[in-house]
């Protein structure tokens, strides 16, 4: 294994320096954003709106850090909070054959948090009747509401790994107030993945009906925290590792 990690290590370096390939990576994002490529998939049944690759990725986090709590910004149809679930549910599943020990799959108590201004009640209806619905809980309310905060830090309290997944309102004041309301939850060793930086390397009035745009972005708020929190730092090896990723610069892992 250490030889096809270290492999792979290596292709990652020279995929940091593959203009060709970047470049083909960066006009494949831009003319596929526009015909709504990331809305074709879904994820057991739910619409998820993400790139495969951006799917792959967290499948390895989630795998890699083994959170007992993942929460998310932005709803949708759901298909990303039962994604989530699925792989919380695989990691029970782990536990329980590795201990030799079916109780594990009963006592676990892991879940997804799952935030939203507006949860559409037909989408709703769809996640709670799904077979993974007793691993999520949802909380309807403004991401940045103090009350929701205070919510979401309550609800937290009895998790020791904490996964942070921001994707709703994609402007910079959102999204870094986001940031600031929910980075100190996140685990040291986990991350916080700030999606749609792609907003930011798209052309002007992409987005015509849409507030957010290049210089009001997750990725220009990502920066802003940067600067004032040490802790988090960019995990480049992503974004080299998946090159067509809507979320380039947004995979961000606390180190202290």
């Amino acid at each position: 294994m250490k030889r096809f990690d270290d492999e792979v290590s290596k292709r990652l370096l020279e995929n940091s320096v593959n203009q060709p390939l970047k470049e083909a990576a960066k006009n494949f994002m831009v003319e596929s954003t526009k015909p709504k490529y990331s809305y074709n998939f879904s994820w057991l049944g739910r619409p998820v709106i993400q790139y495969p690759q951006d799917m792959v990725a967290m499948q390895e986090i989630i795998w890699k850090v083994k959170p007992d709590l993942i929460i998310e910004t932005g709803i949708a149809h759901g298909g990303s909070l039962i994604l989530s679930a699925s792989i919380l549910a695989l990691l029970d599943l782990a536990d329980a054959e590795t201990h030799q020990d079916e109780s594990y799959l009963k006592k676990s108590k892991r879940k997804v948090l799952g935030i939203d201004i507006d949860i559409r009640e037909h989408n709703k209806k769809e996640i709670e009747s799904h077979p993974l619905a007793s691993r999520i809980a949802m909380l309807q309310g403004s991401s940045i509401d103090p009350s929701v905060i205070e919510s979401v830090k309550n609800y937290s309290k009895s998790y020791q790994k904490i996964l942070v997944c921001l994707d709703s309102n994609h402007t910079d004041e959102h999204v870094y107030e986001e940031l600031k309301a929910y980075a100190s939850l996140v685990s040291i060793g986990s991350y916080c993945v700030v999606f749609d930086t792609i907003v930011e390397y798209l052309p002007e009035n992409y987005y015509d009906q849409r507030p957010w745009g290049p210089g009001n972005s997750p990725k220009t708020a990502i920066d802003r925290f940067l600067k004032e929190n040490h802790t988090f730092q960019v995990d480049h090896s992503i974004d080299n590792q998946l090159l067509i990723t809507v979320a380039s610069g947004g995979y961000i892992k606390r180190h202290g």
